[in-house]
This record gives C-alpha cells, sequence and structure tokens, in this order.
C-alpha cells in the first residue's frame, strides 16, 4: 500500500503532466533559462492558512534550488495584505509552480477556514466535528490535513483502515447482525484488527445493535436532534456516537448539545469555498 507521502508525490508528478505538457509555451517564449526573480504569497481574504509545507514540497519537487521564506505557517489566522512566504530562484521555476501551489494552498486553506468555523460552534463541548470521503479524487490526503490544520478531526482516511457499515452494507448483508457477525468474521480470518462501525437509521436499528454488541461505534443517520439526545441516552457511554446527515452551521450546535461524540460533516471537503491569495513578482 502507497505511503501518504509517496501519494502525495503521485499526484504532484500528474499535476505537473497535466498542466505544464511538453513545456510552458509561455514562460519559454519570453523569459530566459537563467533569468532570477522572487514572488510573494499575497492573502486576500480572512481565514485558517493551511497548505504552507505542501507549497514547500511543490517548490522542492519542481526546482530543488528555490529558495522558501516563510513568515505565516499552517495554522494560522490571516487576514487581507499578510505575506505568508517569499520564494527566490529561477523566474521560470515560479511561473511554472504558482498554479499548482495557488490550487493546492487555495483549496486546503478554505476547507481549514470552514472546518475551523464548524469547530468552532461547538466551542465548550466536547464533540468533536469529523471529516467525510466525499474528498476530491487524488486529493484526499491533503484535504483531511487541511481539516486537522483547521482544528477538525479526521475520520477514516480510506476504505482499509476502518470498517464502516453503511446502510447499503447492512441491507446487501440482510440486517445489522449478520453485517456485524461477518466483519468480525472477515478480520479475524485475515488477521486483521480494525475499528467497526455502523450506521443506523432508527431505534429499532439502534436498539438491535445494542442488544448484540460487538460495534465500537454508531452513526446515527439523519436523527433529529432531539432524537439523537434519546439516542446518546440509550447508548449510555457503551461505544462512540457519531451524528451524520445534512448537519450545517446552523444545526451542528443543536447536535452537540445532545452530547453526541463526533459530528461528521462532507461540507468541510465537498463544497468549500476556496480562500483567495495571489503569487506576485515583487
Amino acid at each position: 500500500m502507497k505511503t501518504k507521502d509517496e501519494l502525495i508525490d503521485m499526484l504532484l508528478e500528474l499535476s505537473f503532466a497535466e498542466d505544464i505538457g511538453d513545456g510552458d509555451a509561455s514562460t519559454l517564449s519570453c523569459i530566459p533559462a537563467d533569468a532570477p526573480g522572487r514572488s510573494r504569497l499575497l492573502i486576500k481574504e480572512e481565514g485558517v492558512l493551511a497548505g504552507v509545507e505542501m507549497a514547500r514540497r511543490v517548490f522542492a519537487k519542481f526546482d530543488p534550488e528555490l529558495k522558501m521564506t516563510v513568515f505565516i505557517g499552517d495554522g494560522a489566522h490571516v487576514k487581507p495584505g499578510d505575506i505568508a512566504f517569499t520564494v527566490e530562484g529561477r523566474v521560470r521555476s515560479l511561473l511554472q509552480t504558482e498554479r499548482l501551489m495557488l490550487n493546492i494552498m487555495q483549496r486546503m486553506s478554505g476547507i481549514a477556514t470552514t472546518t475551523a468555523r464548524y469547530q468552532a460552534r461547538l466551542e465548550g463541548l466536547r464533540t468533536k466535528v469529523l471529516d467525510t470521503r466525499k474528498t476530491t479524487p487524488g486529493m484526499r490526503m491533503m484535504e483531511k490535513e487541511a481539516v486537522a490544520i483547521g482544528g477538525g478531526t479526521n475520520h477514516r482516511i480510506g476504505l482499509y483502515d476502518m470498517i464502516m457499515l453503511k446502510d447499503n452494507h447492512v441491507d446487501f448483508a440482510g440486517g445489522s447482525v449478520p453485517a456485524i457477525e461477518r466483519a468480525h468474521e472477515w478480520l479475524k480470518a485475515n488477521g486483521k484488527n480494525l475499528k467497526i462501525e455502523i450506521e443506523v437509521r432508527n431505534f429499532d436499528e439502534l436498539n438491535e445493535v445494542l442488544a448484540h454488541g460487538g460495534v465500537d461505534r454508531i452513526m446515527l443517520d439523519n436523527f433529529t436532534p432531539a432524537d439523537t439526545r434519546r439516542a446518546v441516552e440509550i447508548i449510555a457511554g457503551r461505544v462512540e456516537t457519531e451524528s451524520s446527515g445534512g448537519i450545517t452551521l446552523d444545526t451542528i450546535r443543536d447536535y452537540g448539545e445532545t452530547g453526541v461524540d463526533f459530528i461528521s460533516v462532507g461540507a468541510l471537503t465537498h463544497s468549500v469555498k476556496s480562500l483567495d491569495m495571489s503569487f506576485k513578482a515583487y
């Protein structure tokens, strides 16, 4: 299995190939090969900065001789006019890395900013906001890192590091109990030790799962805040609890106050506005 670093390197290689192809015609046509220059990352919108270390990887992978000087790091709150970092080196390298670096940083910063807003709504509560697998293909490692930078908590990274029995798994397996039993059999047969989470859609399914046991977390899918409170009281600390299903900035506090352990929010990554910034010569 590929490591996080290997996956990021593969994405960077693909991204450069996609963008530059057989050569940056604009830059190659008018910029001398050894012309020196410097650019700075200018923040144009208030938010949480994320992706600085990814930017460093972009520059180093394309041209190890680029020199990056960082003034503001990942996780900092930024405002218009802030300079996050400067980069010095070949102008050709600055121009050819600009768009990929900005695409990554703008999206990661948008995710971190959104995550911080959601987590802020839970201030004073023990409930944590979780991300999901609703990420941009190829960018999951970066996007989940941005969630963590913004103060959120990562759910499973992929399909391999946790068993999550969702409604379709339960329905295809013939019910919650068969799904749980088969999950345990598979873990034993394959010598794996993974946590098991199961989604329940109503109180009948919840009571069935609790009566059988064998799970580490129960996801309460599309429960109202009132029903979530009742479910949390029924579970009474026996396993972890998670709320999911269309929870927004306006409703997340109501769910947090029920005592649920986690709230998963797909909007952290699937519908985020990028943070505005630019990379300009100076």
